[in-house]
């Protein structure tokens, strides 16, 4: 199960980090025509948003694989777990299904991740 967590922690932090930098670099205009969600929200908040999740992605690995203050990686699952819930309200409102599952994949895996780390799998 350690070996399951650590691959889930890997996909997690890929897919954050590459979100992240996208929503913290690039122009909103940029992003609305990938990401529609982001017509109802300030500039500074998809900059928040993306700083937010590629902190967490640098959370999932860093200090589980530095040994430094490795509580800080099931913190990160469970702050991405609340963003992909915040994420999911908000495509509810948008009517946006597909977009509604996928948040709901990411959310599920992060607690997983947090659930294990913080019990039984925990460093």
């Amino acid at each position: 199960m350690n070996v399951f967590l650590w691959i889930v922690q890997a996909v997690l932090a890929a897919m954050f980090a590459m979100a992240g930098v996208m929503k913290s670099t690039q122009p909103k205009e940029k992003l609305a025509e990938k990401l529609p969600w982001v017509a109802d929200v300030s500039p500074a908040t998809v900059r928040f948003i993306g700083i937010v999740e590629l902190a967490a992605a640098l959370g999932l690995i860093l200090p589980a694989a530095t040994g430094i203050a490795p509580v800080l990686t099931p913190l990160a699952a469970t702050g991405l777990a609340v963003v992909m819930l915040l994420a999911a309200l908000t495509h509810a409102r948008r009517k946006e299904n597909g977009a509604i599952a996928f948040n709901t994949v990411l959310l599920v895996l992060a607690a997983l991740v947090a659930w294990g780390r913080f019990g039984p799998y925990s460093f």
